[in-house]
């Protein structure tokens, strides 16, 4: 779906969840105090930068 990503976990601690793409933040669990939902990161990365065709 997006063969050009570039993932990495990055450990810190607190419990800290921050998904950015392409340097923007979409979801941060610290900023929504909250886990994310099922398919609510995926969901919001389509937002920002649609899957790349198939």
């Amino acid at each position: 779906m997006y063969p050009h990503a570039d993932v990495k976990l990055i450990q810190s601690s607190g419990g800290v969840f921050e998904v950015e793409v392409d340097g923007r933040k979409v979801f941060s669990k610290k900023q929504h105090g909250r886990h994310a939902q099922p398919g609510e990161v995926l969901r919001l990365m389509k937002q920002v930068a649609p899957p790349a065709a198939r």
